[in-house]
């Protein structure tokens, strides 16, 4: 079974949750920069959470893929209009597609990045136990680069939930391209997007290095997201950070959601294609819980950063997990029952 590329997109590539464990070896983590997304759409077509799936860059004209069989899909992330045969499809809920049909990513309304999972997963060899694509490095993912017109993409084998769920939606199939089941997942509940948005962070290792008017300037000040933004970071415009007196520093660990303040005092939000150690004042790191949110904002938009307790931090973190486990649960609940 395969799909074809008919259109890429801007940027479109191959990605799972990432390539953990070797970044003490100097290899990026890389991975899906809204990993909340993209495990939900494996899970409601009945794949493993950090199964492969494509991440589609949401800026300027969406891409087009060709379907051969009969394929279940699920599409979530941004907020944006999809189409099968011309025909309206549903995000956020599994979606079983004719054979020969044509899946189009349209006008996107809010968010920067969109899912597509397909069951049985996305068919690439894996290096260093990820189908993960870091472009830059050539490595993973199709070939090590971007989805291009003419590529074509094996899917690999079904789960048997899968199998139950496209069985189920087999016998709905009628003159449309496409069957759904009437519910579907709440975007809001795991992906509250909106313009703009307010980001909590906790404080970064070297946060007491600031002048009070930067720190202060920090969490009061919105700053514009630049067009020199990409998967390995955010660059961020406003009045400029500025440390009490010069500090020299070691390169140490960062992560994702990483915030560093260079020299010119506009500071860069580290991301999926992070180097995997920085030499830059870490002013703050955003939790877990909003890494999705930060995800999804396009150049041009404007973050606000607002301070909250690890305590706090973890709650939420927790909370997302409680819900992701909820949702696995209701999902065999619904198919295998």
């Amino acid at each position: 079974m395969s799909m074809k590329v008919l259109k890429p997109g801007l940027l479109t590539t191959v990605q799972d949750i990432g390539r953990t464990g070797y970044q003490k070896y100097g290899v990026l983590a890389s991975g899906a920069m809204d990993t909340v997304s993209l495990r939900i759409a494996n899970l409601l077509i009945g794949n493993g959470e950090n199964e492969a799936g494509l991440e589609i860059t949401m800026m300027g004209p969406g891409p087009s893929f060709h379907f051969s069989k009969q394929t279940l899909i699920a599409v979530t992330g941004a907020d944006f209009t999809l189409r099968i045969n011309d025909e309206e499809a549903p995000l956020w809920k599994p979606v079983l597609i004719k054979e020969n049909s044509t899946v189009s990513f349209g006008p996107c309304k809010l968010g920067s990045r969109a899912y597509l999972a397909a069951a049985g997963g996305i068919e690439v060899p894996a290096v260093m136990e990820s189908k993960s694509t870091y472009v830059r490095g050539s490595i993973g993912g199709l070939h090590g680069r971007a989805l291009q017109k003419e590529d074509e993409l094996n899917i690999g084998e079904m789960s048997a939930l899968s199998q139950t769920i496209l069985s189920r939606l087999s016998s709905q199939l009628g003159k449309q391209g496409f069957a759904a089941p009437k519910w579907s997942v709440s975007r809001g509940r795991f992906l509250p997007l909106k313009k703009n948005p307010v980001i909590r962070v906790l404080e970064g290792k070297q946060f007491a290095f600031f002048t009070e008017e930067s720190k202060t300037r920090f969490y009061e000040e919105a700053f514009r997201v630049t067009p020199q933004s990409d998967r390995m970071g955010y660059r961020l415009k406003g009045e400029p950070l500025e440390l009490k007196a010069p500090l020299e520093m070691v390169s140490e660990a960062v992560s994702f959601g990483t915030v560093q303040v260079p020299p010119d005092g506009n500071p860069i939000i580290l991301l999926a294609d992070r180097q995997t150690t920085g030499g830059y004042p870490r002013i703050a790191h955003i939790i877990s819980a909003d890494l999705p949110i930060v995800s999804q904002i396009m150049p041009g938009e404007h973050v606000q950063f607002e301070p909250v307790s690890l305590q706090e931090a973890e709650a939420l973190a927790v909370e997302r997990e409680q819900h992701i486990k909820e949702l696995k649960t209701r999902m065999k609940m619904e198919w295998l029952t």
